[in-house]
């Protein structure tokens, strides 16, 4: 599926900075950059194809990027872009507006109008480190009239719609070199209508959206929820529909996009919780019943039984099959087998 990782490691030092810039302006958008790192700029950068969208994830140094409008006029993409700042900060101009960027936060941007973008280091220099969805303005359901109104604006991604696409980018990167082709196109869908959900939500056009865009985001966010109370013994289809204000019907019909119900995604979700902490030696003097209790199994013997039903064992024998034998029970290294245990086994787009 191609998704490749390269690192400005891969030429000599003098090398690296010139190396970046023609990376960034080849397959993002043409930029002028400046950097006080020149002499040796470690970076790197991953670019994924999701079919509706485009996503880059990358790390640089401090870096000062310049889009100005003869650059605009030798090249444009006709993009949106959206960055989640995943470590240090970055300052963005635009329109008339600039905010600062801390962790977490969102910033919006356009290919098509001029802009300043500067890459904060934190302490020692830190790199900066972020995901780009490049949207095409193309066909975007919100009004370029009223999106223009958000550029350069520093929005949450740590509640509400803000940390749903947060998590969703997040996870589409670390899982992209095992994602199929089809599962990528799947991905990028998904991005766009949660993107188009969570700008609509700062617009306060969320009416606008078409159908499918507003039921994608809501299942985003009940996947959310989810995710965040398996612990509880009381979630409950009945639970999750009352939390989000809607009805018990309601919910289960998102639920045919997954092609699996409610009730059986908490179950699958909270097994695989546990099956790992079975396999947790630091978790090896906690019960098996007391493991099923901590992720929202009130009945050991459901427990047990949804297991075996699941993964073909009893919890207690994957805990057996997994954890090393205790040292006491262990056989020495040059005396006989335990009886109990014999039986066992600046650059590049200058204008």
């Amino acid at each position: 599926m191609g998704y490749t990782v390269l690192h400005s490691t891969s030429v000599p030092p003098e090398q690296r900075f010139d190396w970046w810039c023609e990376l960034i302006n080849r397959d993002v958008a043409p930029v002028r950059v400046q950097s006080r790192h020149t002499s040796d700029f470690l970076a790197d950068a991953g670019a994924l194809d999701l079919g509706a969208v485009q996503l880059t994830a990358m790390s640089f140094p401090p870096i000062r990027s310049l889009r100005t409008p003869a650059l605009i006029r030798h090249s444009d993409p006709e993009d949106y872009e959206l960055a989640l700042i995943l470590d240090s900060e970055m300052w963005i101009s635009q329109s008339r507006q600039e905010s600062r960027l801390s962790t977490g936060d969102f910033a919006l941007w356009s290919t098509s109008l001029p802009y300043e973008g500067r890459g904060l280091g934190g302490t020692g220099d830190a790199l900066l480190r972020g995901i780009v969805l490049h949207l095409p303005r193309s066909g975007f359901p919100l009004p370029s009239g009223r999106v223009n109104t958000i550029l350069a604006r520093a929005m949450a991604g740590r509640t509400g719609a803000g940390a749903v696409l947060a998590a969703f980018l997040r996870n589409v990167v670390e899982q992209a070199p095992s994602l199929e082709r089809t599962e990528l196109e799947r991905m990028g869908t998904a991005a766009w209508e949660l993107t188009a959900a969570f700008l609509a939500h700062h617009l306060g056009t969320h009416d606008r959206l078409p159908p499918e865009a507003r039921s994608r985001m809501l299942l985003a966010r009940v996947n959310a929820f989810i995710e965040d109370n398996l612990a509880e013994p009381g979630l409950s289809p009945a639970a999750v529909a009352a939390h989000h204000g809607i009805s018990i019907r309601t919910l289960h019909y998102l639920f045919r996009q997954q092609r699996e119900t409610v009730a059986a995604t908490i179950r699958r979700r909270r097994l695989a919780r546990c099956h790992l902490a079975l396999g947790d030696p630091a978790l090896g003097a906690l019960p098996v019943y007391a493991i099923g209790a901590r992720w929202g199994f009130a009945d050991a013997v459901t427990f047990s039984r949804s297991f075996r039903s699941t993964y073909g064992i009893t919890p207690g024998e994957h805990r057996r099959s997994t954890l090393p034998v205790p040292p006491a029970l262990a056989p020495a290294p040059d005396g006989p087998t335990p009886p109990a245990l014999r039986t066992k086994k600046d650059c590049a787009g200058r204008q």
